[in-house]
C-alpha cells in the first residue's frame, strides 16, 4: 500500500517485522489460519537477504524425498545434530524444528503458491559424522514466472548483482552447468542461448529478471501467497518501537514517508528483521578478529542491521552470545564495478573444483577447499596470525578460470580483460610473478604448489584430503578422475584473487522456545512477541552443519510462529 494512502493507525491480529523467508512465512500461515496480518518492511522493497540467497532450504524427511523413494528414519538427522552440535544442542527447539519441517512444506505445497523443487543429490557437509545424509534433506522453491506475482513483482528486491549474470538469477543444476559448458557442448549452448535470450527479452519489457530461481522465487511464491491471503505489506517502513503494556507486546511505531504509523497488534508481532550482519557496532562486539567492526564483507542487503534484536531487547528479549559462532561465515571478496559502486561476491562454487587451492600470505594452504563455505572460513580466521590482517588467496591457471571462472571472472567465453585492469583478479606468468602481485611470499607459494602438483597428478591431497567426502565430490567436477575435486596448478599464466572473511547472516540472535516466543531474562516467553530467521538465535548453536540450515529453519519457525499465534499446534 503506498504511504500516502496510509491512516495513522491500524489494526490487525499480528504484525510481521520484516520480509525474508521467515517473515513471510510466518505472515503466510497466520493468515492461512485466519488472522488479519499486516507486515512491514524497512527497505523500499522486499525479500531480505533471502532474495540474494542461493535458496536452498535444509528439511530433513521432507515429502519431495519421500515421493523420490528417500524414506530415512528422523533418528538419523537427529543423531547428525547431536554429534554436530555438541553442547549446544538444544533438544526442545531441534526436536520442534524436525517434527515441524515436513509439515512446513506439506502445508506450503498444499495451500500456497509455494511449491518445492528437491535437492535429493546434496550431501550434509560432514560426511564422516555419525547420521550424515548423502541426500534428500535439502529443498528450493521452485522456478516462477514472475508475471505470476502481477504488479507486486516490482516491490520485491532482484537478485544479487555479483551473483547474477546480467541481472540473470542462475540456478545449480542444469542452469549452471549449462552456462559452465556453453564452449564445450552444443546443447549447453542452445540451451544457455535460449534462456539469456528470454532474460534480455524480460529487461527490455519489465526492466528485471522474470524467470526466477533461487531465493528470488522463494520470496516472490510468498509474497504472492501473502497478497492472496489478504496480509497487508508495507514497504519503507522501519519499524521504530514496540508498543508495550503491562509486560506484553501490542504492536509497533512505525515510520512512514508520510509520518508516524501506530499498528496495534491484537494478538502477536513476530520479529524478522534480519539480524544483525551490518550493525557495526555488534559486529565490533561479537565478531572474533573484527575490532573496529568494518573487517567484514556481509552479504545481506545493508537494511539488516540489528533492527529486529534492538526491538526485541527494549522488552525484556535477551540476545544469545553464547554461540560457537555469532556469524555465518562465507569467503568474500570485494568487487569494485566501473560504475564506481562496490559489492561482494560469495565463493560457493568454485572452490570444490579441480585445480584452485586458497593460501594465506605465506604460501601455505591451510583447510580442505571443498569443505563448506563457513568451514573455508572458520579455518581461515583460526589460522591467520593474530598480527596480520584475515584474508587468504584462492590460486588456480589459465585453464581452471576459463573452465570454470574464478569469482565473479566469469568462464569462457566471457572476457577477462575488465577484471584483470581494475585488480580483482591479480595474474603472473609464474607462480612467483603472481605472488608478488598478491603480496604472498613467492618462495612459500612456489613450494605449496610444487608439492599440492606432485600428488594432484595422481588425484591425490594427502594434506587435507580433498574430495574424501560426498559434499567435497559433489563441489567438484564428476569428468575430472579419478578425484573430482584434485587437478594440478600447471597452465599459465596464472590467477589469484583476495578473500577476505564475510557472512550470509547471522547466528547470535533472541533467546526463544519452541514455539518461537521471545524470552525474558527469567526464560520465560514475553506475551505477544515472537521471532524467526536470523533474529532468533541459531538452532544450529552457531555450527553450519548443512547447507540450507539457515532458511529451512527461517520457514520452518516463521510457520511455527504463524500457527501458535492462531492457535494451532506445528507437528501435531
Amino acid at each position: 500500500m503506498p504511504a500516502s494512502a496510509l491512516p495513522s493507525t491500524l489494526e490487525c491480529d499480528v504484525l510481521v517485522i520484516g520480509s525474508g523467508a521467515a517473515g513471510l512465512s510466518a505472515a503466510v500461515t497466520a493468515a492461512w489460519h485466519g488472522q488479519q496480518v499486516v507486515l512491514v518492511e524497512k527497505d523500499p522493497v522486499f525479500g531480505g537477504a533471502t532474495a540474494w540467497s542461493g535458496g536452498w532450504m535444509w528439511v530433513p524427511c521432507n515429502p519431495l524425498a519421500r515421493r523420490a523413494g528417500i524414506v530415512e528414519d528422523p533418528e538419523l538427522p537427529r543423531t547428525y545434530l547431536k554429534h554436530e552440535l555438541g553442547d549446544k544442542y538444544d533438544a526442545a527447539r531441534i526436536d520442534a524444528f524436525l517434527a515441524a519441517a515436513p509439515r512446513m512444506v506439506e502445508f506450503f505445497e498444499r495451500h500456497t503458491a509455494l511449491q518445492f523443487a528437491d535437492g535429493n543429490q546434496i550431501a550434509d557437509i560432514h560426511g564422516d559424522s555419525p547420521g550424515a545424509g548423502t541426500g534428500g534433506r535439502s529443498v528450493i522453491a521452485a522456478p516462477y514466472d514472475g508475471r505470476e506475482v502481477g504488479e507486486l513483482i516490482h516491490r520485491l528486491r532482484k537478485t544479487m548483482r555479483e551473483t547474477s549474470f546480467v541481472g540473470m538469477p542462475i540456478m545449480a543444476g542444469k542452469d549452471l552447468a549449462a552456462f559452465m559448458n556453453v564452449t564445450r557442448s552444443p546443447a549447453a549452448f542452445v540451451y544457455a542461448g535460449k534462456r539469456f535470450g528470454r532474460h534480455l527479452v524480460d529487461l527490455a519489457r519489465h526492466g528485471r529478471a522474470m524467470q526466477l530461481v533461487n531465493g528470488v522465487a522463494l520470496v516472490a511464491r510468498l509474497a504472492k501467497s501473502a497478497a492472496d491471503l489478504g496480509v497487508q505489506l508495507i514497504e519503507s517502513a522501519p519499524a521504530r518501537r514496540l508498543l508495550l503494556e503491562d509486560g506484553a507486546v501490542h504492536g509497533a511505531m512505525v515510520a512512514t514517508v508520510s509520518g508516524e504509523l501506530s499498528i496495534h497488534a491484537r494478538k502477536a508481532v513476530v520479529l524478522a528483521a534480519g539480524g544483525f550482519p551490518n550493525d557495526i557496532e555488534r559486529r565490533k562486539a561479537l565478531f572474533p578478529r573484527t575490532p573496529t567492526g568494518h573487517e567484514h564483507l556481509a552479504l545481506p542487503p545493508l537494511g539488516a542491521s540489528g533492527d529486529g534484536l534492538r526491538l526485541g531487547e527494549s522488552a525484556g528479549g535477551q540476545v544469545a552470545t553464547d554461540l560457537v559462532s555469532p556469524v555465518a561465515w562465507a569467503p568474500v571478496s570485494l568487487v569494485m564495478h566501473k560504475d564506481g559502486s562496490s559489492g561482494h561476491f560469495p565463493h560457493i562454487i568454485e572452490r570444490g573444483k579441480p585445480g584452485i587451492i586458497g593460501v594465506l600470505a605465506d604460501g601455505r594452504r591451510f583447510v580442505n577447499e571443498a569443505n563448506g563455505y563457513y568451514d573455508y572460513t572458520a579455518a581461515m580466521v583460526a589460522a591467520v596470525p593474530p598480527e596480520q590482517e584475515v584474508a587468504s588467496w584462492l590460486v588456480c591457471d589459465h585453464r581452471f578460470q576459463r573452465r570454470y571462472g574464478l569469482g565473479i571472472s566469469r568462464p569462457a567465453p566471457v572476457p577477462l580483460g575488465p577484471w584483470l585492469r581494475n585488480g580483482y583478479l591479480k595474474t603472473g606468468k609464474t607462480i612467483e610473478e603472481l605472488a608478488r602481485a598478491c603480496g604472498i611470499d613467492p618462495a612459500g607459494l612456489a613450494a605449496t604448489v610444487a608439492d599440492y602438483n606432485r600428488h594432484a597428478r595422481n588425484g591425490e591431497d594427502p594434506a587435507f584430503g580433498r574430495g574424501s567426502t560426498p559434499y567435497n565430490r559433489k563441489q567438484g567436477d564428476a569428468s575430472q578422475q579419478p578425484n573430482p575435486c584434485v587437478a594440478p596448478i600447471e597452465h599459465g599464466p596464472f590467477y589469484a584473487v583476495k578473500v577476505q572473511p564475510g557472512c550470509f547472516g547471522t547466528f547470535a540472535g533472541l533467546k526463544t522456545n519452541a514455539h518461537a516466543q521471545v524470552l525474558d531474562g527469567e526464560g520465560q516467553p514475553i506475551a505477544g512477541l515472537y521471532a524467526a530467521g536470523t533474529d532468533m538465535a541459531s538452532i544450529m548453536g552457531g555450527h553450519y552443519p548443512a547447507g540450507g540450515i539457515n532458511l529451512g529453519p527461517a520457514v520452518t519457525f516463521g510457520y511455527i510462529a504463524g500457527r501458535h499465534i492462531a492457535g494451532a499446534s506445528a507437528w501435531e
